[in-house]
């Protein structure tokens, strides 16, 4: 059991980091272990809670300089593991909230603002293409599993958060985001080495500020590398990395701002709590970026996993 129960904390990806802002969250996720290797029909539920503080850069379609904001996000996930053309997928669900205060100059004018509601909800579905095939809970327990792994994932953002036209400032983004991504996971005795490469693409805001303007944004690259350690079973850290450029802003026809080239440094530690229960703590900080948030972020996130016997 406790073999089982170690592969599978590794599933959450991180709940507490999952609440999407439109003040520059797309593009940030830091999800070390992502396609860990879990028997089919595991199952598991989650609660995170989240606090980000730092400075903003918007692009130029939105006229406040000298913003900084501290943010909270409780969230709530669920996900199972199931077989998909002989192979292990993955389908999870994260639903956050988000509050917290915002402040800038808009024009010369000093401003601070407070908002507090749902955020945009997350799914993700993830697909290991080698190195992990399709086992049940009784196969999985008897065969070696840690194997160089490639797998693929799309995450999805749904226009579910909260969203005025009347303001500037928002926690929904009102349009959807799609990325594809394609994952390797490379074992080498206590240490798993994760590369990550995927874009995020997104549909046009038809109701941007004021409700009389359409708001499109152009592909947003993304790379990430985690070095992960298992200290023990069930007790892993790992240093987290990102990079993220390009998406780029146009509002109407007009000139599209400058592209993005930000970066983010972390670490993440997950231990085991009683029998099916582990802890994940992340830590991360904006080191480099032109456009988008250079927020200082901790979160804590608590799982319970079950299994299919058969």
């Amino acid at each position: 059991m406790s073999v089982l129960a170690s592969a599978c904390r590794n599933l959450l990806l991180g709940l507490g980091t999952m609440a999407v802002f439109a003040i520059g969250a797309v593009g940030q996720d830091l999800e070390p272990r992502a396609y860990s290797a879990s028997p089919v029909g595991t199952s598991f539920v989650g609660v995170g809670f989240g606090r980000s503080s730092g400075d903003i850069s918007f692009d130029p379609t939105v006229p406040i300089t000298n913003a900084s904001a501290t943010l909270y996000s409780p969230a709530f996930g669920f996900g199972q593991t199931f077989a998909l053309l002989r192979r292990q997928a993955l389908i999870t669900v994260a639903v956050p909230y988000a509050w917290g205060n915002a402040s800038g100059d808009v024009g010369n004018n000093s401003q601070s603002v407070y908002r507090s509601g749902l955020a945009d909800i997350k799914m993700r579905f993830s697909l290991n293409l080698r190195g992990n095939p399709a086992m049940g809970y009784k196969e999985f327990a008897k065969r070696p599993h840690r194997n160089f792994i490639i797998g693929t994932s799309l995450t999805m953002t749904s226009p579910s958060g909260q969203y005025d036209n009347t303001k500037l400032i928002n926690i929904g983004t009102n349009r959807w985001s799609f990325k594809p991504e394609i994952g390797v996971s490379y074992p080498a005795k206590k240490l798993d080495l994760d590369l990550y490469a995927g874009a995020w693409f997104f549909t046009e805001n038809r109701s941007f500020y004021t409700g009389h303007s359409t708001r499109s944004q152009g592909p947003l690259t993304t790379l990430q590398a985690h070095v992960s350690y298992t200290v023990r079973r069930g007790l892993w850290v790992a240093f987290d990395s990102t990079w993220y450029g390009g998406g780029d802003v146009t509002v109407d026809s007009g000139t599209p701002s400058e592209r993005q080239a930000n970066s983010r440094l972390g670490g993440t530690v997950s231990f085991p709590l009683a029998k099916r229960q582990s802890f994940k703590i992340t830590y991360s900080s904006g080191v480099s970026g032109r456009i988008g948030s250079k927020f200082t972020t901790v979160a804590g996130g608590w799982q319970y996993v079950w299994f299919d016997h058969r």
